[in-house]
């Protein structure tokens, strides 16, 4: 009876999960105004998922397009491609066997990871048994509920001191399809605490500093693309008829809604309500602001694109520490590339990838937290959202030191 039951339950999960098959992902080059006006017009048209920019009205002349066209669209998109001569290149030919080679845990049951795209349930338990098991190095504290109720842990990993030490922040898993996000947050933890000892460097950082983790901010996201639909960005609120969801890098109060942003509940880059209208953004924010004092540095993890950006992304003003924060940027870039070869843009938000208002990175600047980064992990020119799980390893490997770049100059420039 029971596996009965249990086919049952998959049969439903399986029913209910959004599924891609034909769907295709484009690289759109438009180089005259004409391609940008019939790129933005399309999107008028029928619903595209904009990977990369994350808007249509972001569209530029000479700056790539990667866009997600359903199947049914596809003759139509083709045509429209040839007509106006917009160059263009197929980056995934079928994205529901792409979603079916990234991952092999769907309905599975597996242990932890580091190397495989673990689940929210199999996470937080690793959470709570990597700092039950490392007592003397790790605490484990919850900063409040997600929409959906589930407790938002986070990680401090540090040599337990009798004074409050100075630390840096990072999250990943803002948006929940950026799945190499989470897996570094996983992978840092256990290089930090394997190392310590033996790593000069990360024995001294966590000595003399802590390191806030949150390994999934946005958790009700993330647990959807695992259950629901892989391509979920936004946060899973109510918060119109049939819409969920705000995107929570938009959320923060930071510029809010005045760029790069939209104030349709329906759109992937909705802003909410007002600033930290979301509850996972609002906690996050007044944990950071709990902690201003100790907080020197904040990291946030996304993908695609590799990319290492820095304030501001709201506007075209220069930060007041921006060439300090290029040297860092430019340097911790080397790092990773000594490693692979993998090659990283460094540069402020607005110019090297687009306009966006909202960002966590620019409110944490705009704090008072001056070495503020967000990095976006590979790739650049094959996966997009999708890399497989053969590529967490030498992704994270490669990011560590770009991470501990920053970290050390941190912890060298503290007072």
């Amino acid at each position: 009876m029971k596996v009965f039951l249990l086919f049952g339950l998959v049969a439903v999960a399986l029913a209910d999960r959004a599924h891609f098959e034909g769907e295709k992902v484009f690289r759109l080059k438009p180089v005259l105004d004409e391609h940008v006006t019939v790129i933005k017009e399309l999107a008028k048209r029928i619903k595209v998922d904009f990977w990369r920019p994350d808007r249509s009205d972001l569209v530029s002349v000479n700056a790539d397009v990667d866009i997600r066209v359903p199947a049914i669209y596809l003759d139509m998109v083709y045509t429209l491609l040839q007509q106006h001569d917009i160059q263009h290149e197929v980056l995934i030919e079928d994205l529901q066997a792409a979603v079916d080679a990234q991952a092999d845990n769907k309905l599975s049951f597996r242990s932890h990871s580091y190397t495989k795209y673990n689940n929210w349930p199999m996470i937080e338990s690793w959470m709570a048994s990597i700092a039950s098991s490392n007592p003397s190095m790790v605490s484990k504290q919850v900063i409040g509920n997600t929409y959906e109720g589930r407790p938002m842990p986070i990680l401090k990993l540090g040599k337990k001191s009798g004074s409050t030490k100075p630390a840096i922040f990072m999250d990943c898993g803002i948006h929940a399809r950026e799945w190499i996000s989470p897996a570094f947050c996983q992978w840092f933890v256990k290089e930090a605490l394997s190392t310590y000892g033996s790593d000069s460097q990360m024995t001294s950082l966590l000595n003399e500093m802590d390191v806030f983790v949150l390994p999934v901010f946005n958790i009700d996201g993330y647990d959807y693309t695992h259950n629901h639909n892989r391509m979920w960005r936004k946060t899973r609120s109510r918060v119109s008829g049939s819409c969920y969801g705000v995107d929570p890098n938009r959320n923060f109060d930071a510029g809010w809604c005045s760029v790069g942003a939209s104030r349709n509940p329906c759109d992937d880059t909705y802003c909410g309500t007002a600033p930290e209208s979301e509850i996972e953004v609002k906690h996050v924010a007044d944990f950071i602001r709990k902690n201003r004092s100790i907080i020197k540095g904040y990291l946030t993890i996304h993908s695609y694109g590799q990319l290492l950006l820095f304030p501001y992304s709201y506007t075209y003003k220069l930060a007041a520490d921006h060439s300090e924060l290029m040297k860092v940027a430019q340097g911790a870039s080397a790092a990773l590339r000594s490693l692979y070869g993998t090659r990283y843009t460094s540069g402020r938000g607005i110019t090297t990838i687009y306009a966006a208002a909202g960002g966590s990175d620019d409110w944490a600047y705009d704090l008072g937290v001056k070495y503020s980064y967000t990095f976006e992990l590979r790739d650049k020119d094959t996966y997009g959202f999708l890399l497989p799980e053969s590529q967490i390893k030498p992704t994270c490997e490669e990011t560590m030191l770009a991470v501990k770049y920053i970290a050390a100059y941190v912890q060298k420039n503290l007072y």
